[in-house]
């Protein structure tokens, strides 16, 4: 597929995704790599813009500019945003609350400590980027289970072959310690996201570095 048939592909499904108001959203093309530059009303409509450009055939990587420009009535104090993102986190029984530290900057929040599996570490960041007032994330939550490498690169590769949506062939995982490596190649940016999803969800996994090329 060409850039300039991409854009318009990516062009079409902002338009289609009912969670994105695309009118201030630019889309620029340069050999599979999508450029996204405007802004959009909240974080999470900036993840959810990117989810949907990342599900689109022939997009190989994604170049996010977004601004986050929030309206005046949905500004927030950065000690309400710290107390509601940790009673959200307190809610969901999957997440240990206890052992999750909240810091909230102009908007931007940070979360820090030590979870057992990854699951446990996305679902606390997916429980606050929805919160109203947040500018933006970052993740900094530490997986701190211990497992054996070979159990681990066995559990990954099962995992990669039960996929749905990704062909397992081409892609090869190494593990040392808690760090995995990704290899190989893949037919779209989805087939990775599941790469890399199989590769998060083994215990004891604390870093996956991904080399994976789309092709």
């Amino acid at each position: 597929m060409d850039d300039i048939a991409l854009r318009n592909d990516v062009l079409e499904e902002l338009e289609f995704e009912p969670s994105v108001y695309a009118a201030h959203i630019g889309v620029a093309v340069s050999h599979g790599i999508v450029t996204l530059t405007g802004h959009v009303g909240s974080f999470a409509e900036k993840a959810a813009v990117e989810r949907a450009v990342g599900r689109i055939r022939g997009v190989r990587g994604i170049a996010q500019e977004l601004e986050v420009r929030l309206p005046a009535n949905r500004k927030t104090h950065d000690d309400e945003i710290a107390e509601r993102a940790l009673k959200i986190i307190a809610w969901d029984t999957t997440i240990p609350a206890d052992r999750v530290q909240v810091t909230v900057e102009n908007g931007w929040v940070k979360l820090r400590g030590t979870v057992d599996w990854d699951f446990q570490r996305q679902a606390a960041a997916n429980a606050v980027h929805q919160l109203s007032g947040v500018m933006g994330l970052t993740n900094e939550l530490t997986v701190g289970q211990s497992a054996n490498a070979t159990d681990v690169k066995l559990r990954i590769e099962k995992a990669l072959k039960r996929a749905a949506e990704l062909d397992a062939a081409h892609i090869r995982v190494g593990v040392v310690g808690g760090r995995v490596t990704l290899d190989g190649k893949v037919h779209s940016l989805q087939e990775r996201t599941a790469a890399q999803r199989a590769a998060w969800s083994a215990p004891g996994v604390h870093v996956v570095e991904d080399r994976i090329r789309v092709e």
